[in-house]
């Protein structure tokens, strides 16, 4: 395959026991070993692809920030994937470069369903990144085991009872100390939110939103990840935290005489102090990003 990286002898150990999602046969359970998915045929389906420069800058800003210890702890090369990069492989060339200030050999893997995406990707090809045809069995060398998978604007156009199968899938896949992200965003990018999932599920959702400009938090709301979008409503834990987010917004107006940002740390203090579990503290919150535990946004029934 050209393009392909040759096995590098990583340290791996067997997967721990996947629960079934009960998915039926859309996506079928994950094969026991990794280096079995490099010729497994593409598991999901071909999406619209729309991208563009700059849209996923938010949730790279969080990769190579919070989460840059998963990439810095690695004895070995670590690998990245970017999974679904659409039409244009823009995002996994600003994503290689987000990364390689974080760690200089890190190598990112831009994965694709559309084998006309991927060809077309090709020839942007670099030492440490390569493209290549694949889906959420997410292909890769012998053990190789990913340490970041990035799907974002990709479970969006699937139903929201096909998430679960899919994180399955990939969790399968990463590392011990591997993350998914799994969002959604705006066309300019200045809307995002996105859940982190790792080996044992998922951890976190945070919602990074453009402060200029904002009128309430809860305009994200189009925005959410597949897994909430439909949550929205009264009685569910991600409606619960709009609410809340807009009020400390409301509540918080006097301080933005001294400039947004202050506004929006005024109003993420306020929505600590009422008890919900915020991960992180104001060097995320000027940013217009804050996370919360899942545990406090998970659909509910």
């Amino acid at each position: 395959m050209p393009g392909a990286h040759l096995p590098r002898g990583r340290h791996w150990r067997e997967p721990c026991p996947r629960q079934n999602a009960g998915w039926g046969t859309r996506i079928p359970p994950a094969p026991a070993y990794p280096s079995v998915v490099a010729s497994q045929k593409p598991v999901g389906t071909i999406t619209r692809g729309t991208t563009g420069p700059n849209r996923l800058r938010r949730v790279d800003r969080w990769l190579a920030g919070p989460q840059a210890w998963r990439l810095r702890r690695r004895t070995d090369v670590p690998v990245v994937v970017d999974l679904g990069f659409g039409d244009s492989p823009v995002t996994a060339l600003e994503l290689h470069e987000r990364l390689r200030r974080v760690r200089g050999d890190v190598e990112v893997v831009g994965v694709e369903i559309d084998p006309e995406r991927v060809a077309a990707a090709r020839t942007l090809e670099r030492p440490g990144l390569t493209f290549r045809p694949g889906g959420f069995e997410v292909p890769l060398d012998g053990t190789d085991r990913p340490t970041l998978v990035r799907a974002f604007n990709v479970l969006r156009q699937y139903d929201e009872d096909q998430v679960e199968g899919a994180w399955s899938l990939v969790r399968a896949r990463l590392a011990p100390d591997g993350l998914l992200v799994d969002g959604t965003c705006d066309e300019l990018g200045r809307r995002s939110s996105w859940v982190a999932v790792d080996v044992d599920g998922p951890q976190t959702l945070t919602i990074s939103v453009r402060l200029a400009g904002l009128r309430l938090p809860s305009e994200v709301a189009e925005r959410l990840p597949k897994a909430l979008i439909h949550r929205n409503v009264p009685g569910e834990g991600i409606h619960d935290l709009l609410q809340s987010l807009d009020r400390a917004w409301l509540h918080a107006a006097p301080h933005g005489a001294y400039g947004v940002r202050q506004r929006y740390l005024a109003a993420a203090h306020a929505v600590r102090a009422q008890g919900w579990p915020v991960v992180g503290g104001p060097s995320r919150w000027r940013l217009g990003e804050i996370t919360v535990a899942w545990s406090a946004v998970r659909p509910r029934g």
